[in-house]
């Protein structure tokens, strides 16, 4: 069969049964369903919406860990040790040590 003999049969069966005026059942609502439902979101409100989702857990992790520093403290120290002393000491040595040595450059 010719493509031009096939294509006329065509259009002359396509003109003779015109569509009908009525639209199916539900047409719209099945239009509006294949619609995306969520809008395109930012960068921003992703990110925020991600960090009010860590609150919590962080604020859990802290106040473990806040529980087991407290907990697992070291004894205070004697009352005979002198802290302004011993900062002093660690303090100074760098020079102490510079002094002693006598770098000639």
């Amino acid at each position: 069969m010719d493509l031009e003999e096939l294509r006329q049969k065509l259009i002359t069966a396509a003109r003779s049964n015109p569509p009908g005026d009525e639209v199916p059942r539900a047409f719209a609502m099945r239009l509006v369903a294949r619609l995306p439902t969520r809008a395109a979101s930012d960068f921003c409100s992703v990110w925020a919406a991600a960090l009010w989702r860590a609150a919590a857990p962080c604020a859990a992790i802290m106040l473990l860990l806040g529980a087991w520093s407290w907990t697992g403290q070291t004894p205070l120290p004697q009352v005979g040790s002198d802290w302004s002393q011993d900062f002093d000491n660690t303090v100074m040595a760098a020079a102490e040590l510079e002094q002693n040595n006598d770098f000639s450059w």
